[in-house]
């Protein structure tokens, strides 16, 4: 009976750590999402990070683009050229089973406070193959000493 209450402490304490490092499929789709994600939002390699990321048959949320791989190529190559010193910075990534959720701050330009964004992504055999995300600006002048990130 020791030896159980033993076993079963040991995994009660060790049960976070292997929460906290996910599976390998996790950690593959992170990897993945934060990929395509920065050849997007920061190297701006748009079309390219498309073709090679976003499954043919690509599912948006957003109200503001269209379905599919070509309406977000059509959207994002114009919107990078209209604004060529937009980042985005990826504060945090979490996963979970195939869902992948990226916690970013985009700005159009270095000197603006900028967009708190959570941009989900589902990924199926190896592409991204649906989207959601939420907005929200930056305050500059917030209620609280927290930041957004």
């Amino acid at each position: 009976m020791r030896f159980f209450r033993t076993q079963v402490l040991g995994l009660a304490l060790a049960a976070p750590f292997f929460f906290a490092c996910g599976t390998t499929a996790e950690m593959k789709n992170k990897a993945l999402v934060t990929a395509f994600y920065n050849a997007v939002f920061v190297s701006h390699d748009t079309k390219a990070a498309a073709e090679l990321y976003l499954s043919a048959d690509y599912k948006q949320h957003n109200p503001s683009i269209a379905t599919g791989r070509q309406p977000f190529i059509d959207y994002f190559v114009p919107y990078f050229a209209a604004n060529p010193t937009a980042k985005s910075e990826i504060k945090r990534t979490l996963a979970d089973g195939d869902l992948v959720a990226v916690h970013v701050n985009s700005k159009k330009k270095p000197e603006d406070p900028g967009l708190a964004i959570v941009d989900i992504f589902r990924v199926q055999d190896g592409k991204i193959v649906e989207h959601w995300d939420v907005l929200q600006p930056v305050s500059a002048t917030p209620a609280n000493d927290n930041t957004m990130f």
